[in-house]
């Protein structure tokens, strides 16, 4: 470290932003999968084919981009954090 009063972050919040941005690649097709699915099945329950599987699969897709949104806010929460204990 080249600036003595600079404190490096410490490497378990690296570790855990990085496993929390690798974790989209999972939470996008389980959460449309899961919707799928359940549109699939209450569309066999009721007789609705094709409409609930439709309209529980853009339920998923949602679901998805409000956790991508989620996380996005954290990670920009923490860098502004972190930003104001630096002094910039």
């Amino acid at each position: 470290m080249d600036d003595p009063g600079k404190v490096a972050p410490p490497r378990r919040n690296r570790y855990g932003a990085l496993a929390e941005a690798s974790s989209l690649g999972f939470m996008f097709p389980i959460a449309i999968g899961l919707g799928y699915l359940w549109g699939h099945w209450m569309d066999g329950l009721f007789g609705t084919t094709p409409w609930l599987t439709w309209i529980f699969t853009v339920f998923g897709l949602i679901a998805a981009f409000m956790n991508l949104f989620r996380l996005a806010a954290k990670a920009d929460e923490e860098e502004k954090r972190a930003a104001g204990k630096d002094g910039t």
